[in-house]
């Protein structure tokens, strides 16, 4: 666990950009800027080589500066939730070892790329977003045990979601879907398939096979 000299909380405190003295305390573990008013974040956010959780979350960020990409040892949680991110940068694909990321409540309309790096994934958070499609490549993240999709603009999925066997939870809720793919009901251990709110899918005879073996479908 973080101590105090380890761990910084500047949450809610009506900042509009973070103060010049945060990017020199390099022995920071935890980083909280939440709930403030902040619109841009340095680049020098890369210096801080030993943070292990990051909360940039319900703020007002457009973008995300490179240098975040320079936090490889970011391990733990990266929340950039309710923000205005159209993007992400591509060089957060290095963050290899990071297990949560919250990229709920923005601007996205694709979905990032650079997230289909970041192989150490057990949970992602892509909710209330405006994403058309997942790539193909999210099969990468063999390790997820969460996806978290709702209220997308989602119309199907990629057939490679059949290589998440560590999936336990996929939540589709509020999404366009016109069709899944059946690999799904081959996921060894789904426990629960949310679909509830989705008005213009054909019900999958194979969800009852799902339903049989324990998995809650909830539609």
């Amino acid at each position: 666990m973080a101590t105090m000299a380890e761990e910084l909380n500047l949450w809610k405190k009506g900042l509009e950009q973070v103060p010049d003295w945060v990017w020199e305390r390099k022995e920071l573990e935890t980083l909280i800027l939440a709930e403030n008013r902040l619109t841009e974040i340095s680049d020098r956010i890369g210096r801080l080589q030993k943070l292990r959780t990051l909360d940039l979350g319900h703020n007002r960020l457009t973008h995300l500066p490179d240098g975040l990409g320079e936090l490889t040892g970011l391990t733990d949680f990266l929340y950039l939730h309710k923000n205005r991110l159209t993007a992400i940068p591509r060089s957060l694909e290095r963050l290899k070892n990071l297990r949560y990321l919250n990229l709920s409540e923005n601007a996205l309309s694709e979905f990032p790329g650079g997230v289909c790096s970041m192989m150490a994934l057990v949970e992602l958070r892509v909710t209330d977003n405006q994403i058309q499609a997942l790539s193909e490549s999210i099969a990468n993240l063999a390790r997820l045990r969460e996806l978290h999709l709702r209220n997308n603009r989602l119309r199907t999925l990629p057939a490679s979601m059949n290589r998440l066997t560590e999936l336990r939870q996929l939540d589709l809720r509020g999404n366009p879907l016109e069709f899944l793919p059946e690999g799904i009901s081959s996921l060894p251990r789904l426990e629960k398939l949310d679909l509830r709110w989705v008005t213009s899918l054909p019900w999958p005879v194979w969800l009852s096979d799902l339903e049989a073996r324990g998995c809650l479908v909830y539609r």
